[in-house]
């Protein structure tokens, strides 16, 4: 029996991110997962926006973002043609490289099993799991990030509610220009020109050196569509968005292509005493919408940041307590938002309701006027430098500005 205050069961992104905080704080835990090196997964594959603001106060962000490729500028497009251009924070990595680098954080003082967690029980002071090896863990908080696995959940009766199954498809896979060293772009995203092509968008970032797609459809995992993508996925993207390979050039799909069908669901009865629930293990978002990360680092960062220390300041762990987490306003907010973006992202690309079409072509209009409008500030910005450029560099040859 190994005795401590918090056992994590799931060594995720959220199990892995929840030990390393705690660790750092000097609070005793002991993370259970089968994997000595977490396998590669299609999964979240890069991090932007908010999520780095959100990734910054869990203390984990420096270390991470060094293992990222950083795009800088994305290339918006639709009908083949550029709508825009703009600044871009996307950080492109790899799920299991993102969870391994995550792992490397963990300080020494935090015990990693690698087991498979086969039984819980839970009460008001502590709680027991037993591992597959035979051995067992008591202690004071559960917290479970096991993400889609729902054997223990069953044992102490919480049930996972699907909202909506099969909400979108993400097909991921690497791509490289034909004949050249490099596409033109440094990130490009590509929206659907029908409906009926049933896509949300395609993505091309690079990782390393590589430029990887993500490519969010919605469709039924029997659609034959995905054998023919499998067995011709160049020639089955050139169909779907006329005008692509007018902007990526010649190209070819690189490796495996795997796909990842993403059920929207919800737990009930997860409010117990000692046990509590984070990311996928409590609720899934939509991979179309770009919102996983951020629903795992708000829900770990409060979770560790907040509660986790003050719960462990007084005895017990009842319900009581637990409920303070769920009800966390940041961590509703997040819940809410992200379930709605999922929503919204697919009626826009899918629905051919009269309002969801005007929507679309408004979004359209819209990315295009901000596009001209920032390439107009960009040309005036550099004809003002130029006389100054120019004065500086007397007597040096004079180069041609790219187009």
């Amino acid at each position: 029996m190994r005795y401590t205050d918090v056992a994590i069961v799931g060594g995720g992104l959220a199990g892995s991110m929840a030990a390393a905080m705690l660790g750092r704080a000097g609070i005793a835990a002991i993370l259970v997962d089968p994997h000595p090196v977490y396998p590669p997964e299609l999964r979240c594959e890069k991090i932007g926006g908010e999520q780095l603001e959100l990734l910054r106060k869990t203390g984990l962000a420096e270390p991470t973002l060094r293992a990222t490729t950083l795009d800088g500028e994305v290339w918006e497009a639709r009908f083949g043609y550029v709508v825009a251009k703009k600044p871009s924070d996307q950080h492109g990595i790899m799920y299991d490289t993102l969870v391994n680098t995550v792992r490397a954080q963990i300080p020494p003082g935090v015990e990693t099993i690698f087991a498979k967690a086969s039984g819980i029980a839970c009460g008001d002071e502590r709680q027991k799991i037993q591992l597959s090896g035979g051995d067992e863990i008591s202690a004071r908080l559960v917290v479970l990030a096991n993400g889609l696995n729902i054997g223990l959940r069953h044992l102490i009766g919480v049930e996972r509610r699907v909202i909506s199954p099969c909400h979108s498809i993400t097909l991921g896979f690497d791509v490289e220009p034909v004949g050249r060293a490099a596409f033109r772009f440094p990130a490009l995203t590509y929206w659907p020109k029908r409906s009926r092509e049933r896509m949300a968008y395609l993505t091309l970032f690079p990782i390393g050196g590589a430029m990887r797609a993500n490519f969010m459809v919605y469709r039924d995992m029997t659609d034959p569509w995905f054998q023919q993508f499998r067995e011709a996925p160049e020639q089955t993207m050139c169909a779907m968005m006329p005008g692509l390979e007018r902007m990526m050039g010649e190209f070819r799909v690189r490796g495996p292509v795997k796909i990842r069908p993403a059920d929207l669901y919800v737990t009930e009865g997860h409010l117990q005493p000692g046990v509590v629930l984070v990311g996928d293990a409590f609720s899934t978002s939509c991979p179309a919408a770009g919102t996983g990360t951020t629903k795992v680092f708000t829900d770990v960062g409060r979770l560790c940041n907040v509660y986790i220390p003050a719960w462990l300041s007084t005895n017990g762990m009842d319900a009581q307590k637990i409920s303070q987490f769920y009800n966390d306003p940041e961590k509703a907010e997040c819940e809410a938002r992200c379930r709605s973006k999922a929503y919204h992202l697919r009626a826009l690309s899918i629905d051919n309701g009269i309002a969801w079409r005007g929507r679309r072509w408004a979004r359209f209009l819209a990315r295009l006027a901000h596009g001209t409008a920032h390439a107009i500030r960009r040309r005036l910005l550099d004809r003002s430098t130029a006389p100054h450029h120019a004065a500086g560099s007397a007597g040096q040859p004079q180069h041609g500005r790219p187009a």
